[in-house]
């Protein structure tokens, strides 16, 4: 597992041993942000962030800051490891917590992002559950962009306020994007 580009191309990333994390593939992340094209300046939410790869592929393609979620105190460890490693350490936050009490300190605090990551654990029930969590919040605009890895099985229903735009499908893994709908924030 390695950064794809930017200016920590080619830095291999570390991730705790074990099935608790699963890294996302060098394939999938590449696909994610041709899609996405220019992240430059973005501010970017990686909830489930296990090993924090998609965060700083954005960071090192140029997002100007990074939040990352991950309650698991290893993999918590993992991410400021490669954040350093990257040398993008100044542009990271890590978040020790659940996903849900995450969503609710940052939306306290008055946080907005541009683009939002979800990788849950695949087969877990929590995509959609996240998703109408981040729509109670309001810790996505008009313009955010939200990237949800998940298991074909586990099929996406966007809660009113988000619009399913696009969904590509790389083996036993679905990346969905959505946006805020038009009418909503």
């Amino acid at each position: 597992m390695r950064v794809i580009s930017g200016t920590a191309r080619g830095h291999k990333l570390v991730a705790p041993k074990g099935q608790r994390v699963r890294p996302a593939l060098d394939k999938v992340k590449g696909a994610i942000f041709n899609i996405l094209f220019d992240v430059s300046e973005a501010s970017v939410l990686d909830l489930f962030a296990g090993s924090g790869a998609v965060g700083i592929e954005a960071l090192s393609r140029g997002a100007a800051r990074a939040v990352f979620v991950e309650e698991w105190s290893e993999a918590a460890d993992s991410i400021k490891r490669n954040l350093a490693h990257c040398k993008v350490t100044e542009l990271g936050r890590i978040l020790k917590m659940s996903v849900e009490r995450a969503i609710r300190l940052l939306d306290r605090e008055g946080c907005k992002f541009d683009l939002i990551f979800i990788d849950p654990p695949y087969l877990k029930g929590l995509v959609n559950p996240t998703l109408a969590s981040l729509c109670a919040s309001s810790l996505a605009h008009k313009g955010t962009i939200l990237i949800v890895e998940h298991h074909p099985k586990e099929p996406i229903e966007p809660p009113e306020g988000l619009a399913l735009t696009d969904s590509r499908k790389y083996g036993q893994t679905l990346i969905t994007f959505l946006s805020v709908s038009p009418k909503e924030r």
